[in-house]
Parts: C-alpha cells; structure tokens; sequence
C-alpha cells in the first residue's frame, strides 16, 4: 500500500511565518477596533431608524383606521340635519312631510353612493346567488326554480363585501298531486 503522503512543509511555513507590513500590529489591531465602532455606530443608527419608520407606520396605520370614516361620516351629516328640521317643523304638511323624507333619502343614497356603497335589489326572475341573497321563503312557482320571486329587503355591499345580503322569496318546482284512489265527484 504504498499510498504517498502530500507534503505540507512549505504551506505550513508560509502561513506560519507572519507577513511584513508597514504598520505594525499594535496599530492594524487599533485600526480594525476603529473600523468595528463604526460599523457598530452605523448598523445601531439603522436599527433605529428602522424601529423609527415601523412605530410611526404604525401610528399612520391606526390613525387612518380610526379616521377612515370620517368622509364618510361628513356626507352622513347633511341626512341628520335634514331629519332634525323635518321633525323641528310641527306644522309641515303630510305632502310636505313626504317630499322632505323623499329629498332626505337621496342625500342619503348619494352618501351611499360617494362611500361605494351599493343596493343589492334582485328583479323578480333573476337567478338566486346565494353570495348576494338569502332565502327566506320558497314558493311553488311557474317561474324557473331558483330565482327570485320577491324582494322582501334590499341587501347592501360595500365594494365586493355584502354587508347585508338582500332578503329573497325564491321559486321551486310545482310538485305535481298525485291523483287519489277515491275521486271525490263519484260518491253518491
């Protein structure tokens, strides 16, 4: 087995002997301990900053939350005076009344409207979406099974997200009677 062994003289001599700079080690020693602190002061610096921008995210974050609102809330308000001076008015007549609650809901509406909220009002024999609907009846119908016959409530979204799903009577199929044993008209 005569397997030769790898000869190591030189490279140990070459890492072992130290190297001959200018500077002499005290001064390298006192120059990487100068690099370290700053480094260290500059990665400290970054760490604050960090902690900085996140604190005041989130105080931006709960901020907008909190007051997110608050446009909404704006256009709320013209409904309530509205309200207020219909009820301040005693001597308002029923026909004045009713234009004024008529006025009052499309200020309401257009508030809706500006927030992206939108009615949900399925027609009598559109399809029954059970995202957007919620059955509270189902009748016999001539109508397709599962559409809508009547509209009990108006639903609401809010973009993409039902904030209440519309309230719906929806059609099934006729069952058909089966004719009885016994006919009625044969008694005497």
């Amino acid at each position: 087995m005569g397997h030769a062994r790898p000869h190591f003289d030189k490279m140990q001599e070459e890492t072992v002997q130290p190297q001959s700079t200018d500077k002499s080690l005290e001064q390298q020693l006192a120059e990487a301990q100068a690099e370290a602190l700053q480094h260290k002061d500059a990665m400290l610096r970054a760490l604050a900053d960090s902690e900085n921008a996140r604190k005041r995210y989130q105080a931006e974050a709960a901020s907008a939350q909190k007051f997110a609102i608050e446009r909404f809330a704006e256009s709320i308000l013209p409904v309530m005076d509205s309200l207020e001076a219909a009820l301040a008015n005693e001597k308002a007549s029923p026909e004045a009344l009713r234009e004024g609650v008529n006025l009052t809901l499309r200020q309401l509406s257009q508030a809706l409207e500006k927030a992206r909220i939108s009615a949900i009002a399925p027609a009598t024999g559109e399809r029954f979406d059970p995202h957007r609907h919620q059955a509270m009846a189902a009748v016999e119908s001539s109508s397709e099974p599962n559409t809508v016959v009547a509209l009990m409530q108006k639903g609401y979204a809010l973009h993409d997200r039902i904030l209440r799903p519309a309230l719906v009577t929806v059609a099934k199929a006729v069952e058909k009677q089966a004719g009885s044993p016994t006919s009625t008209t044969d008694s005497d």
